[in-house]
């Protein structure tokens, strides 16, 4: 039987608003609410960002926490993974929310252009965020963004600055970036079970329209796949998605096409050596 396939709703980001998509969810409650609806559609990890009052991104704890509090609420067991991403706040403050202890947390290990600016994640701060995570027993997503990364990612997993087998996810099809590229895809596989061992689960996620193209790239070479308005408000060029949970289906399909079971957050877990949650 085919390995289970990990769904990754990444459900906010920092960039979408209501005026590229009324669907986007921006308060405590419309994340909760958008994620829920997700959760049941068969996403078994929510990536989460926080917005302030105004919309703005914020790396604020009191607000993941409160995030974190309606997510275990109404979506039990689900792997609830916060970002650490750069848009939302300067040095360390970017990791201000790891002391509340997720199950997992985004980590980007190296520096990489973005549409309009430099993604800097110099290298103290990517030990200091990797400490953390030790420190509080997060997992780590490893943002690959560049071939670079995921070679950084195993200097780091060969230091012990990550525990366990490292999870890789390759971010492709952002402006002055990676784009979407199949042999670099194909690459990127070979390179991870090279480094890390046959076994070593990965992710891959698609910026806007490729969004749907490393969906199913990734489900088809037996991978996990990251779906969501964060990194697409899109269904295609004439249609809005009407929900986080509309693009969850989305890779449902694709996962039944290729018969791939969709993981529950239980065998997701498994997959990723997360504990199981206290009943």
């Amino acid at each position: 039987m085919a390995e289970p396939c990990i769904i990754c709703v990444a459900i906010t980001g920092s960039l979408p608003t209501k005026e590229n998509n009324p669907a986007v969810p921006i308060t405590i409650s419309e994340q909760v609410e958008s994620t829920h609806e997700a959760f049941e559609a068969g996403a078994a990890i929510v990536h989460c960002h926080v917005r302030d009052d105004e919309g703005r991104p914020t790396s604020d704890p009191e607000r993941f926490a409160r995030l974190m509090e309606g997510l275990r609420r109404h979506c039990p067991g689900m792997i609830i993974q916060l970002s650490t991403g750069g848009r939302s706040g300067a040095g360390r403050e970017r990791g201000g929310m790891l002391p509340l202890a997720p199950d997992m947390a985004s980590l980007a290990v190296g520096s990489n252009n973005f549409p309009t600016r430099v993604y800097e994640n110099p290298p103290d701060l990517v030990d200091w965020l990797a400490a953390e995570m030790l420190r509080y027993g997060v997992k780590p997503e490893i943002e690959a963004f560049d071939l670079s990364h995921i070679f950084k990612a195993k200097e780091m997993w060969d230091r012990g600055q990550i525990a366990g087998r490292p999870y890789v996810q390759f971010v492709m099809g952002v402006k002055n970036a990676m784009p979407a590229d199949r042999d670099v895809f194909d690459y990127y596989i070979h390179t991870v079970k090279r480094l890390f061992g046959e076994d070593t689960p990965w992710c891959a996620a698609g910026i806007g329209p490729n969004q749907i193209v490393l969906n199913e790239w990734a489900v088809a070479a037996g991978g996990h796949a990251r779906t969501g308005l964060e990194d697409n408000v899109r269904l295609d060029r004439e249609r809005l998605a009407p929900s986080n949970a509309a693009l969850v289906r989305r890779v449902v399909e694709i996962c039944d096409r290729y018969e791939r079971p969709v993981a529950t957050w239980q065998q997701a877990r498994a997959i990723l050596g997360l504990k199981q949650p206290a009943c």
